[in-house]
């Protein structure tokens, strides 16, 4: 499967798979589970890289064992639909750390946001002091989660057809 100048074989997804289980695999124990040399998986690993496939490596943290419990979905509108009042926006955004994930939306709301905050006062301050007290902002819903039932930062690498 062609990507870029990067053409993706059956060995490149079970790389890329295996890696999304443990990015910490080294490159003899990536081989081991996929069948290569470790010379071999360094130099496919190299040029994924290079070709921006795997974008980076990351450690996952326990955000309720650190105190973050609450986390929230928020739906954002803005007070006008400008190229200057969504960069104002987007702004806002970059300078927020309660705010996991943003993304600019079609239908009723304009944005969607993820956060994760320690409490329900986390939440009233990031919504109230925070994006209510911003003047892009017009209006904001939220809803908290009360269950996580799936929560995975895989692609679905077997849904791609080997090339």
């Amino acid at each position: 499967m062609p990507h870029g100048t990067v053409t993706l074989d059956a060995l490149d997804l079970r790389l890329m798979a295996a890696l999304q289980e443990d990015g910490r695999l080294t490159n003899q124990q990536l081989g081991e589970r996929i069948g290569l040399s470790a010379s071999q998986c360094s130099r496919r690993r190299a040029a994924l890289e290079a070709a921006g496939l795997i974008c980076g490596y990351h450690a996952e943290l326990a955000a309720e064992a650190l105190g973050l419990r609450v986390l929230a979905f928020i739906q954002v509108t803005l007070t006008a639909h400008s190229g200057e009042n969504a960069r104002r926006f987007r702004d806002l955004l970059a300078r927020a750390g309660e705010i996991q994930e943003a993304y600019a939306m079609t239908g009723d709301t304009d944005y969607l946001l993820k956060a994760v905050v320690p409490d329900l006062k986390g939440l009233s301050r990031l919504v109230n002091e925070t994006l209510l007290a911003h003047d892009s902002v017009a209006r904001v819903r939220s809803s908290i989660v009360l269950e996580r039932l799936k929560e995975s930062g895989r692609l679905p690498l077997a849904a791609l057809p080997p090339g």
